[in-house]
């Protein structure tokens, strides 16, 4: 049989960022040789990125561990070990912890990967569930948190969240994201390059609010330089113009339209022009283009909830699409229809907030959630409550949470620690014991949650591209052996009946588990269906007037004027003008990132370093630096040196480090400690927070300096 003839070609699915877009892979001999988009997906539609092709790298990176590792504490080695010797040491280790100090004792922190893996969404859930700590920490809170507590105070769950309709509106305004690079957050928007062509064609706009000239601001019909920090005053004084013009209306079933009124009064297009740098006639242009546009919506992501008023930004973009009508209407922001109904279903609860707090800086909760911020307070303080034991779950904290240096130094103090990770990293590299799923083509998929946030309503089932060694376990096994030998070993268990549900719930495999809920919707669709139909089924555009059936309050009516908000604009009140000379850093994603793991293929590392400090030439000249120079930059906690480098896409007083860098203190990821670049995380203070309890990453304060 010739080479040609041996060759196979399989449909695959790229889990490795939100767009989740659909690949065709040729194999030969067990090798994937060819990794190309799927063009009859019906959301992907061919499209693929850089990320899609290095899938199969990460298969078969040589770094990747495939048997549980041991660490020795004496040397700091790590040693190959058997499965059941690993469960048995992580639910000892575990369990020791919450017998002798109580549950609290321990700290979960989920990192972002649990939401693109299917196991970890049907399993991964029940194992913290099951273990009961409120030191429960993830991704959430440095990147997302104001989205989903204000889906949760306005439409009564923290995951109903309103996606732009991309592919009919004509005026797309963005404010603090990058979808060129990131193809779409909290919108899964694979091919938004074609589809931005495809609003353009049609007579639309996009307009783009950001303090550097991204990827996406570069395409953009118009960009708008904006001190990073400041889109709150922006944001409420688009409101403000459309109240006093007259074009801000509510719909029936919303209360505390003269609430808002009153409280946006105070934030005039003057005031943001002050705040923000942006003039005062575009912002109150822009928002009367927004309010006439045929289909218009309004889109925030990372660079306005990651900032000190994250949650107002994300009430008043929620506003802007509500009195101008683009809520829940063709064109404008619209609510997903998914096969699986992870909302309406109560697949993932409606949330809940500031329930709890934690011990030392008394932050709130946020369903179930600590904010990362106070993670490495709740090691290092004494006490009652203090987290002696971690358990990490993809996740690498280190280089991805505020103030990671001394993140670092915390988790070499605990008494215990476990990770379940295919590599080695920053923070791995402290577990006494790791434990390595299967990898993303060894596994069934289904997007739970990215569905959810679809800019198309579509349905995919993807099958294992490669079976599993008979050695390997998938990370539903993990968490499922986890949970069962840790309970076991408690002093106070659950309940007789509670630990025969759990086994039984956690013994059904993902893959089951779709089949059931799928079975349990009303859109025809099943498993055997999509099984027929690998690239996915279609189900059609975004639909309108689901509302107010759609919402999840118990009255089914939609609240304008959240407390906890109106309670935080007395906060911006008091902000004063930026100081003259004042340099503020920004993070920033590139289309060959994942956040902090995928510098260890090859592929994506190769061709011009990524890694440098952007800076406006005017801010290098007045520091007498020069470009290419390594520079210190410091912040109030900490210090970095980076080579800088000069462009004018940086608004003046502004600079930038990329997120995901500095893999130099890793031995366990061989291409990517070779990597330049340091972390941003390094200089990122866990003490500026939203009042959602997201950690402020952007516009931080520094010093650059030689």
């Amino acid at each position: 049989m010739s080479a040609h003839e041996a060759a196979q070609q399989r449909i695959g699915v790229c889990n490795l960022c939100e767009a989740i877009c659909g690949l065709v892979l040729t194999i030969e001999d067990g090798t994937v040789t060819s990794v190309r988009g799927n063009p009859d997906d019906p959301l992907s539609r061919g499209h693929i990125c850089p990320k899609g092709v290095a899938i199969a790298d990460i298969h078969t990176d040589p770094d990747r561990l495939r048997r549980p590792v041991r660490r020795d504490r004496a040397t700091g080695e790590f040693h190959e070990i058997g499965w059941t010797e690993a469960i048995e040491l992580v639910s000892s280790g575990l369990a020791a912890t919450i017998n002798a100090h109580g549950r609290d004792a321990l700290g979960i922190y989920l990192g972002n990967p649990n939401v693109h893996s299917l196991g970890s969404m049907t399993h991964g859930i029940g194992l913290v569930k099951a273990l009961r700590t409120r030191n429960t920490f993830s991704a959430t809170s440095v990147d997302q948190l104001p989205h989903q507590l204000l889906a949760h105070l306005m439409f009564g769950h923290q995951l109903l969240l309103p996606i732009p309709d991309i592919d009919r509106t004509t005026y797309f305004l963005v404010f603090g994201a990058n979808p060129m690079a990131s193809n779409g957050s909290l919108m899964t928007v694979p091919d938004f390059p074609t589809r931005l062509r495809e609003l353009k064609r049609r007579g639309g706009h996009m307009v783009v609010f950001d303090p550097r000239r991204t990827e996406t601001a570069k395409v953009a019909t118009e960009h708008h330089f904006i001190r990073p920090g400041t889109d709150a005053w922006v944001l409420l004084a688009m409101l403000n113009v459309l109240f006093a013009d007259g074009l801000a209306l509510a719909p029936a079933y919303a209360d505390g339209l003269a609430e808002v009124e009153s409280a946006v009064a105070h934030f005039t297009p003057a005031l943001a022009e002050q705040m923000s740098g942006v003039p005062a006639a575009d912002i109150e242009r822009v928002a009367l283009e927004l309010a006439t546009a045929e289909g218009g919506v309004a889109y925030g992501r990372v660079g306005v909830s990651t900032h000190e008023f994250g949650s107002v930004c994300q009430w008043a973009v929620n506003l802007l699409n509500i009195v101008t009508g683009n809520l829940d209407s063709v064109g404008g922001a619209m609510f997903s229809s998914p096969a699986i109904d992870a909302v309406g279903t109560g697949l993932i609860g409606r949330g809940h907030h500031n329930a709890w707090q934690s011990r030392v800086r008394g932050l709130p909760e946020t369903a179930g959630e600590l904010p990362v911020s106070a993670l490495r307070e709740e090691i290092t303080t004494p006490g009652a409550g203090q987290v002696r034991a971690m358990l990490t779950l993809s996740g690498n904290p280190v280089l991805s949470t505020p103030d990671g240096a001394r993140l670092d130094e915390a988790l070499a103090g605990l008494d215990f620690m476990a990770a379940v990770d295919i590599y080695v990293n920053e923070t791995t590299r402290h577990a006494d014991v790791i434990l390595p799923p299967t990898g993303a083509l060894e596994r069934d998929h289904y997007d739970l949650i990215f569905q959810t946030f679809a800019v198309r309503n579509t349905a995919r089932f993807t099958p294992a591209v490669f079976e599993k060694e008979p050695e390997a376990r998938h990370d539903w096994q993990i968490y499922r052996d986890v949970a069962l030998a840790t309970i076991d070993k408690l002093d106070r268990k659950p309940s007789l009946k509670a630990r025969l549900t759990l086994r039984a719930r956690l013994g059904l495999s993902p893959t089951r588990l779709v089949g059931l809920l799928l079975a349990r919707g009303r859109t025809g669709v099943t498993l055997r269906k999509l099984r027929a139909n690998p690239s996915g089924v279609d189900l059609g555009p975004l639909r309108p007037n689901l509302l107010p059936d759609r919402l999840q309050t118990r009255d089914h009516r939609m609240g304008l004027a959240p407390p906890l908000v109106l309670a935080d604009l007395e906060r911006l009140t008091t902000v004063e003008p930026p100081a003259e000379g004042e340099l503020l850093l920004i993070g920033r994603r590139h289309k060959q990132d994942n956040n902090s793991w995928m510098h260890n293929a090859g592929r994506l590392t190769r061709g011009r370093a990524r890694h440098h400090l952007l800076m406006h030439p005017a801010d290098l000249a007045e520091r007498s630096l020069e470009d290419g120079a390594v520079v210190t930059v410091t912040s109030r906690v900490g210090k970095v040196r980076v080579e800088v480098a000069a462009t004018d896409d940086m608004m003046p007083g502004v600079v930038s480090l990329p997120h995901g860098y500095g893999h130099a203190r890793n031995p366990g990821m061989k291409k990517a400690a070779e990597v330049p670049g340091v972390s941003i995380n390094d200089l990122t203070d866990p003490e500026r927070l939203d009042v959602s309890g997201n950690a402020a990453l952007t516009g931080v304060p520094v010093t650059v300096s030689a």
